[in-house]
């Protein structure tokens, strides 16, 4: 089982690199309002469409890959114009700059070089030029770090987490939405502190932190792995980090 699954087993609700607070600021970047349409590209568990509906955009539309995912997700949807929908990041079937705001997290990591581009395409076709997109990602740090730590990083965290594993460092993620035609507006960093305590009790709170605890002594295998989890984000704990950016279509740029 990928490893964003077991922890999501095992009670956690909040699967981003740099947790509620730095999802929270991409949100602010992207200042959803009332006249939105809203695309969220793998939503998985809701946590950040919930946060996204509090601004009762005109429109939210999820699209997950997982099917039993997209069915949580539709649990949470209430009212008119809400809907999550079984596709692919790359190939969402929505129509083109059908979309105001389009955001994307820990998602953009677990893709090939080729599939991060192919997304970052899908999102700028799908917006309308003027139109935000914001990712949250896991980051490597510092900008010149070398490629054989780098390889190694991305070894020791697919081992562990069962799942293809491409961090770039925040130039690199800069460098990949700028090459497909968006302009950058907010960029903003955090630790990588995804299992640590006092970031699980600020992300899940108290009685979150004991509901996964609990879970985790009721199922020794599930608490090996994620053991070994933590242990490998402490063991390159200097080099790794979250990002989060928000960036703009173009408003000039013509709509393919």
């Amino acid at each position: 089982m990928p490893g964003h699954w077991l922890l999501a087993r095992m009670g956690k609700r909040v699967l981003r690199p740099g947790g509620l607070e730095l999802t929270r600021r991409m949100l602010d970047g992207l200042a959803i309002g009332s006249e939105d349409a809203v695309v969220e590209l793998a939503p998985g568990l809701g946590t950040s469409a919930r946060l996204a509906l509090r601004n009762n955009p005109a429109s939210y539309t999820g699209v997950e890959r997982d099917q039993s995912a997209a069915v949580a997700v539709r649990r949470i949807l209430a009212g008119p114009n809400r809907r999550c929908l079984t596709g692919t990041a790359a190939n969402t079937g929505l129509e083109d700059a059908s979309a105001t705001v389009v955001f994307g997290e820990a998602m953009l990591t677990m893709q090939t070089p080729a599939q991060k581009k192919a997304i970052v395409r899908e999102a700028l076709r799908v917006l309308r030029p003027g139109g935000r997109y914001g990712i949250h990602e896991l980051a490597l740090e510092p900008d010149d770090l070398s490629d054989e730590i780098k390889e190694q990083v991305s070894h020791d965290l697919s081992s562990v987490i069962h799942v293809g594993a491409r961090p770039l460092t925040s130039l690199e993620w800069r460098s990949l939405l700028e090459s497909e035609g968006f302009e950058v507006r907010t960029e903003a960093v955090a630790p990588m502190h995804l299992l640590e305590p006092r970031r699980l009790i600020r992300d899940e709170g108290l009685r979150g932190v004991l509901r996964i605890l609990f879970n985790m002594l009721r199922t020794p295998a599930a608490r090996r792995r994620i053991l070994a989890m933590r242990g490998m984000f402490r063991r390159h704990q200097d080099v790794m980090c979250a990002v989060t950016f928000v960036a703009t279509r173009p408003e000039g740029e013509p709509v393919s």
